[in-house]
């Protein structure tokens, strides 16, 4: 039998859910939702599938949804879904405010509902291939960088693009952060659109994050700095490499290493399989509702370090 969802949200990335979903094996695409009526008679039209403009007209008709409309409208949708048993994946970030996550994540516990958050890096094939050579990093620096948007501008930039490169480090380094340091600056908007932040772990990890959304170029890279050993990621091109001291018979180590092999796949093919596997098998997505909101909690600590900075 096939899994019923519908995709509430076609806009940039709404659309691509769509696109997944209508040829994921096991799931029945029902409908497609967008308060234009237009776009969601394209997507649909797309996809074999129908366009409607009320999400709650799909109540009672399928068994999951995903949700890529703005973050202020991410609870109260939710809410109406998981409430009625119904699964849920949230686009990144999964609310508003902590309280708002609290809520969705409450709700899905009550109901036995499931609840995903869409932290798309996770699911990068080059980051899969990674976990397993990171074992100790010392320092991580991140640079995402990207050209003005003309969308997301509900939210600033450490939600828009920083909070991915959150959720990353959270996911690989095992230890509480201490101590956050951060600077953002408005540019083109009135949110931040510039962002750094320099989080220390307990266990003496420095993590560097810079995220823009004002920049000529695109940059989505990600370094690790371990012990005898340096793991560099390009989330865009999904490439990864590795590089080792390797100690030999003379006095000085030698350095090897190189570009590791990835299986290059869409992430979020990736993310809408495993959410769709999670449903049928009843075990946790990889993304959790706990774990949108611990990368949400941090966010929204960087966020108020930067207020804090620019504040007179």
């Amino acid at each position: 039998m096939s899994l019923r969802i519908a995709v509430v949200g076609v806009g940039h990335l709404g659309k691509h859910h769509a696109r997944i979903l209508a040829a994921l094996p096991g799931v029945d695409l029902v409908a497609v939702v967008d308060i234009n009526a237009a776009r969601a008679q394209e997507i649909a039209a797309a996809n074999g599938s129908i366009g409607l403009t009320d999400y709650r007209e799909v109540l009672g008709k399928v068994d999951a949804v995903t949700l890529a409309v703005p973050t202020e409208r991410h609870r109260d949708i939710a809410l109406s879904f998981l409430t009625a048993g119904v699964h849920v994946l949230v686009e990144k970030p999964m609310a508003r405010s902590l309280v708002e996550a609290d809520d969705m994540i409450h709700a899905a516990s009550r109901a036995g509902s499931i609840l995903a958050v869409g932290q798309t890096e996770r699911f990068n094939p080059a980051v899969a291939a990674a976990r397993p050579l990171l074992a100790d990093p010392r320092f991580i620096e991140v640079h995402r960088l990207g050209t003005f948007p003309e969308r997301s501008l509900d939210i600033d930039v450490v939600f828009d693009l920083m909070i991915h490169d959150v959720d990353i480090v959270l996911s690989l380094v095992k230890s509480e952060v201490e101590a956050i340091e951060a600077v953002g600056v408005p540019v083109l908007t009135g949110r931040v659109d510039i962002a750094n932040a320099r989080l220390k772990f307990a266990n003496g990890c420095i993590a560097n994050l810079t995220a823009s959304r004002i920049s000529r170029d695109r940059v989505r890279k990600i370094r690790f700095f371990q012990p005898k050993a340096y793991v560099s990621i390009d989330y865009a091109a999904q490439k990864l490499e590795v590089w080792r001291l390797i100690q030999g018979t003379g006095p000085t180590p030698a350095i090897e290493g190189g570009e590791v092999p990835v299986q290059n796949e869409e992430p979020l093919k990736r993310e809408l399989a495993d959410f769709v596997e999670a449903i049928a098998t009843r075990r946790d997505p990889m993304v959790t509702g706990a774990d949108g909101r611990r990368a949400l909690a941090l966010a929204t600590q960087i966020a108020a370090r930067i207020a804090e900075a620019t504040t007179p």
